[in-house]
């Protein structure tokens, strides 16, 4: 029995990053030895192990063999004569496919270390095309190392672009498809992963929505960056600066889908946007498993973002209606999330990324302010339904002493 420890901790290491969890292959052993010494079997496609003191993740050496469509049309070969170097042939990058033994030697068979070197993401073989997932994940690693300079290779860039055509995308299922882009929202870049996408054809058939938006023009007064699908990495890009929220940055990359779709003798103008962009968030919620923070945060972006670029213009009436709308006074931590949504939006144009979002704090203020009223007093001097017209009139009564204070 040999053991070696492989994937990301060897990669990191090479890299000089810090690494929480390591992963071992055990070659030359069967499920019973490990078992006997005290390992805890888990997985259900193949043997993956606990160790019994540490608990990190022990796998066997395998072959995998495609079967059919899709990532789970695999065969797996977990005998005792599966060399280590045969179970990194299996593995998706040249990164990701390197060994290190107990004596701290390294097993390097196709090239990882020169591609960590000249920062290179490249499949370890032909085998890459068998499963879809690997686009996802390449479109991954693509965002969380582009600071350190990496970039997909023209080849395995091809390789992507040949599995798209070929339909291998169409496989994925949902839960799958979602779980990879939340990593990636949760990560830095997250506009690359988008973008290499984009390159091999696969964000058309995963999120047409947002491919749609790439090629469409804005207004130059407003979007000096012009391109819509652009201004939309942009404002990515400056929601990750602003909050570490997966909802927010779903939320922006989901803003300005109603874009995509405006009719063409419309443009560069987007009348309606807003409402076209909350039924193009549902049709994609009805696609991918999101969760319900996150569509409900990117509908109350979309169909009201516009109306927050404008809080210093909108009467009170209209703010009350809006923070009833956004159910800001039952929700204050959801409506905040939505104002650094909005933020985001502004700063997420060409030119303008540093530039005062004053619009943010007039709307907290204004929505303290309506929160300062004492409901129980209004309450106690009406009754059946002419309290809520009561709280909403002192409400606006609230928000307009305050707009005439600002």
């Amino acid at each position: 029995m040999q053991i070696y420890l492989v994937g990301g901790a060897v990669r990191d290491e090479q890299l000089g990053i810090s690494f929480k969890e390591r992963d071992w292959c055990v070659v030359g052993a069967t499920p019973e030895e490990l078992l006997a010494d005290g390992y805890r079997q888990v997985g259900k496609d193949f043997p993956v192990f606990l160790h019994p003191k540490s608990k990190e993740e022990y796998a066997l050496a395998r072959i995998e063999r495609k079967t059919g469509p899709g990532y789970h049309g695999f065969s797996f070969d977990f005998s005792p004569d599966v060399s280590i170097e045969d179970d990194l042939s299996r593995r998706d990058l040249t990164i990701n496919a390197i060994a290190k033994d107990n004596e701290g030697k390294l097993i390097d068979p196709f090239g990882g270390l020169p591609d960590i070197k000249n920062r290179v993401l490249r499949h370890v073989s032909d085998a890459f095309g068998e499963d879809p997932v690997r686009i996802l994940r390449v479109a991954k690693f693509a965002a969380r190392f582009s600071e350190l300079g990496f970039r997909v290779s023209g080849e395995t860039m091809s390789l992507m672009r040949s599995m798209v055509a070929a339909g291998e995308v169409d496989a994925l299922v949902p839960d799958r498809v979602w779980k990879e882009t939340e990593e990636a929202l949760r990560g830095k870049n997250s506009r690359v992963f988008f973008e290499v996408l984009r390159n091999c054809g696969a964000l058309e058939r995963l999120f047409p929505e947002v491919d749609a938006l790439f090629g469409v023009p804005q207004p130059q007064q407003w979007h000096p960056e012009i391109d819509t699908g652009l201004h939309t990495m942009m404002v990515l890009d400056q929601a990750e600066r602003l909050s570490p929220d997966v909802e927010i940055r779903f939320a922006a990359l989901a803003h300005d889908l109603g874009k995509g779709a405006t009719p063409k003798e419309k443009l560069p103008s987007h009348p309606g946007h807003e409402i076209r962009g909350v039924a193009l968030i549902r049709r994609l919620d009805g696609r991918l498993p999101l969760p319900k923070s996150c569509r409900d945060l990117a509908i109350i972006a979309a169909e009201f973002h516009t109306h927050c670029h404008r809080a210093m213009e909108l009467k009170s009436q209209t703010i009350t209606k809006l923070f009833e709308k956004c159910d800001a006074f039952r929700r204050p931590e959801r409506f905040e999330q939505f104002l650094i949504t909005c933020e985001a939006d502004a700063r997420g144009r060409e030119g303008l990324e540093n530039r005062p979002y004053p619009q943010a704090n007039f709307l907290r203020n204004a929505l303290a302010a309506a929160c300062s009223i004492n409901t129980a007093d209004i309450a106690a001097q009406h009754s059946g339904s002419k309290i809520p017209a009561a709280i909403r009139t002192a409400r606006q009564q609230a928000i307009a002493d305050f707009k005439k204070s600002a």
